[in-house]
């Protein structure tokens, strides 16, 4: 009667429970449904219920799944366990798995009041169900400390008669292990006993825990080196060889889990170890070649084989067959299963290349996939199979698959043959040929600075510039639709447009074509047209269309009439810039690659601490040419004048984006007159004098002009005296010195370092300063691994020199010095701010110290 008014009482079975949450329309229902029941069990512990504790207990599991709080009920898992029915301990040892968090203090230590009340009667009862509930609750919640009071039950229950018994024993070990590494020892030579048993089950959990104590403890590791591997060996042959048995087969395969778990195991024990590889090398071998692999368990122990392999000091060949075997995984018709062979043939690389290289068309074909994760790692594989002896043959497939591949996967793979190009190019005919084919078949997936530096190989390749500006002619007639072939065309075309119209510079491969100076200004005119809205192809069109002014006069007033059309866009100074008719200067290609390399690095900033960083390895120079030492930038241009600052030879920004470089698109104002080119200007950038306004009364300035989508960079005007190459205008303005001397400052203390900082100005670069840090040790001990870290405001750049030493010697008798270059773009309207961070050890403790510096001397 009670059950019919209350269908939430405590006596509700757990079913009816789960059926009335079950009907509810919405969360509001459902809270409503779990707090009455609740309430209920509540009502129930209160009044001390006995009947339904067991019932309670499992509707509190299934609330506690739903995610609703069910703390109130943790006690109730102790009453359930003390009970002395089966069915009442199982709730328990379940609701105490389930309920309890080891991370709660008053969880753990009901846990192990639990322990000291009932270990005796349950890890010691004579029904061995009831052992398994209790190994099974401390395998899953056990602390450290109940690890180390309960260990030697625990031991001698791996000696038990009963193979459930042993199992949960050998499982409940490995948890024990990780709780307390110290206890590994304990456990070894029962491990090593449990590998000789029949029961699968006993063995699988017998390799888990060998595996573990190898993890634990380097003693374990090389005692069980010396005593299971012949165990090991055993398990793997019987079970390899095994007749059919029906409790173990999978697919036709004995076991599939007992033999995974043991080649991992072997992998463990035979990595770095030669005399182990060697005694397992013919079961590896033996199973390699007698397991099937038409099925997905097979392939599951074919693909453990392999990666155990290569794991250990195996023969060369038995890797060959491992990689064989990947190789015959590339076939399958399964997508995961040619994932994980890609992926472990990409670890195999740097096992046996040769190997894997005879593999290389299956690789390839992976490339076309219809599956995009195939793709792109079998595209990262044949990125690494690349040598100077196949570069031309795999670049040859990669391209002609770039004509036909998804869109989605144009990005991914244009990087990869441009990198390839770049980096394995011996002729430069070649490199032009596949950067032309690039261009031509995903041009608007090409990064800007591959197409610039396609442009600076052409400025330095005069024989070739002929057939460079006709090939991209052609090109631009048949794929005007790529941007970056676009751009690149228009650019040649401008620069070196009598050639394309007389011809000039044939070689033996070419046919010649039939351009006049009225198509080539087309050519150009039907670019600017199709990317009106694209500011910088907008800009390089206009450019080649005045050079092409003077050098072809009859078009001369058809380009001012074309020029005059775009008076009311963004880029009417470029109109202004009439006088642009010079071909470009020969850029050093060296000093390019060399700023090209360096633009890689990160600005220092006030989110990223700047870290002194050690010189790199030389630059490899594409294209087989053989290059000088890069030259400053200040001697870039060949310039004489005695007024060209002193540039360092390391970056001291992240340099502008080089389309910026190129055009002077993307420069805003500066109010400083008189400072010098900052460090992030390129030497390009006022070769084609875009973005520059004309000049008035006073030095130049570099006009507002940004492009879509990027920041305004700020650079100071160039330096007085040096010859606007394009202009023919100077500034007449000169700087003034600045010598202020200004004095050293205790830029950070502490009761253990000290940090003296000394400041020096060059002339005429008053936005620049270079610091001197003198680091002082007030300790007895001495300082190793010593680094020294600072961050700036966004307005300031900065620049670290490595240290003098990592060592900072005790007692202030020796110290360490670092140099860092410090360039404020706002000098005069915001001061110095800069926060530092060092680290360092003694007596190998790692120590950090941080602070903030504010005072610095006025004017810096």
């Amino acid at each position: 009667m009670d059950l019919a008014i209350n269908p939430f009482s405590s006596g509700t079975r757990l079913r009816d429970m789960i059926r009335a949450i079950r009907a509810c329309k919405t969360a509001a229902e459902e809270r409503a449904v779990v707090r009455r029941e609740c309430a209920a069990i509540r009502a129930a512990i209160s009044e001390g219920d006995q009947d339904y504790r067991h019932r309670n207990m499992a509707k509190l599991m299934f609330i506690h799944m739903l995610g609703y709080p069910t703390h109130f009920g943790q006690m109730e898992c102790l009453k359930l366990i003390a009970a002395a029915g089966f069915p009442e301990k199982r709730i328990g040892y379940l609701g105490l798995m389930l309920l309890l968090d080891e991370r709660q203090e008053n969880a753990m230590f009901c846990f192990e009041h639990l322990v000291v009340l009932n270990a005796d009667r349950d890890l010691n009862h004579s029904n061995q169900f009831i052992v398994g509930l209790a190994l099974c609750a401390l395998g899953n919640i056990c602390s450290a400390e109940m690890a180390r009071d309960l260990s030697p039950e625990v031991e001698r229950l791996l000696q038990s008669r009963e193979p459930n018994t042993k199992k949960k024993a050998a499982l409940c070990s490995i948890r024990i292990v990780r709780k307390v590494p110290d206890l590994a020892e304990n456990f070894m030579g029962s491990a090593v006993s449990l590998l000789k048993e029949k029961h699968h089950g006993v063995l699988i959990s017998a390799v888990q825990l060998c595996a573990e104590l190898c993890k634990a403890s380097k003693e374990a590791l090389e005692y069980l080196r010396k005593n299971c591997l012949d165990g090991l060996v055993r398990i793997l042959r019987d079970v390899s060889n095994s007749s059919y048995a029906p409790e173990y087969d999978i697919a036709g395969i004995t076991d599939p889990f007992l033999h995974i778990r043991v080649l991992k195991l072997m992998r463990i024990l035979g990595q770095g170890d030669a005399d182990c590889s060697e005694f397992v090398n013919d079961i590896l071998a033996q199973v390699a070649t007698k397991t099937e692999s038409n099925k997905n368990a097979g392939n599951a122990i074919l693909y453990e084989c392999v990666e155990t392999i290569m794991g250990i000091e195996a023969t060369s060949g038995l890797r060959v067959l491992a990689i064989n075997i990947l190789g015959r995984f590339l076939s399958n018709r399964d997508n995961n299963i040619r994932y994980v062979a890609l992926n472990m043939l990409m670890k195999a690389m740097e096992v046996d290349t040769q190997a894997v290289q005879r593999h290389r068309a299956t690789i390839l074909e992976c490339v076309k996939d219809a599956d995009v994760s195939i793709r792109k790692r079998a595209l990262e594989l044949v990125y690494l199979l690349v040598n100077d002896a196949n570069a031309k043959s795999l670049t040859k497939e990669l391209v002609d698959y770039l004509e036909v591949s998804d869109q989605d996967f144009k990005d991914d793979l244009t990087a990869k043959i441009c990198s390839i190009v770049e980096k394995f190019s011996q002729d430069k005919l070649w490199y032009l040929d596949q950067m032309f084919k690039v261009l031509s078949l995903a041009g608007n997936y090409v990064k800007d600075d591959v197409w610039h530096a396609l442009i600076v190989l052409i400025s330095n390749a005069s024989e070739l510039q002929g057939y460079s500006v006709r090939s991209l002619y052609k090109a631009l007639l048949a794929c005007g639709e790529q941007e970056s072939l676009v751009r690149v065309a228009v650019w040649c075309i401008g620069e070196y447009g009598e050639m394309l119209v007389n011809n000039v510079g044939m070689l033996d491969i070419e046919e010649p074509i039939t351009v006049t100076e009225s198509d080539a200004v087309d050519a150009v005119e039907v670019s600017l047209k199709r990317y009106s809205a694209d500011v910088t192809t907008r800009a390089m069109c206009l450019v080649s269309l005045l050079k092409l002014s003077s050098r072809f006069p009859p078009t001369s007033e058809r380009i001012k009439e074309i020029v005059a059309q775009n008076k009311g866009n963004t880029v009417l100074e470029l109109q202004q810039r009439s006088s642009l008719l010079e071909r470009m200067p020969v850029i050093d290609e060296a000093s390019y690659l060399a700023k090209r390399a360096a633009s890689t690095q990160a600005t220092i900033s006030s989110d990223k601490l700047a870290a002194a960083a050690t010189p790199g390895s030389s630059l490899k120079l594409p294209n087989g040419v053989a290059k000088p030492p890069p030259a400053p930038l200040a001697d870039l241009l060949d310039l004489s004048s005695d007024d060209a600052p002193a540039t360092t030879s390391a970056p001291t920004t992240a340099p502008n984006d080089f389309l910026q470089d190129l055009l002077g698109i993307g420069l805003t104002d500066t109010s400083t007159a008189g400072g010098a080119p900052s460090a992030s200007t390129d030497i390009l950038m006022d070769l084609l004098s875009i973005g520059s306004s004309p000049v008035q009364n006073g030095p130049p300035t570099v006009s507002n002009f940004s492009l879509p989508g990027q920041a305004e960079t700020k650079v100071a005007p160039v330096t007085p005296q040096v010859v606007d190459l394009l202009d023919g205008l100077s500034s007449s303005t000169s700087l003034s010195d600045e010598n202020t001397a200004y004095p050293p400052i205790t830029a950070f203390q502490s009761a253990a370092l000290k940090i003296t900082f000394n400041f020096k100005k060059q002339s005429g670069k008053p936005q620049e300063t270079t610091i001197h840090a003198s680091f002082t040790n007030l300790t007895s001990n001495t300082f190793t691994d010593f680094i020294f870290q600072a961050a700036v405001p966004k307005f300031i750049q900065l620049r670290l020199d490595p240290a003098s030493s990592n060592t900072l010697p005790a007692s202030g008798n020796d110290s360490v010095t670092q140099s860092l270059s410090v360039t404020n773009n706002q000098h005069g309207q915001k001061p110095l701010a800069m926060r530092i961070r060092i680290t360092y050890k003694v007596n190998g403790e790692d120590r950090l110290e941080q602070g903030q510096i504010n005072n610095f001397p006025a004017g810096l």
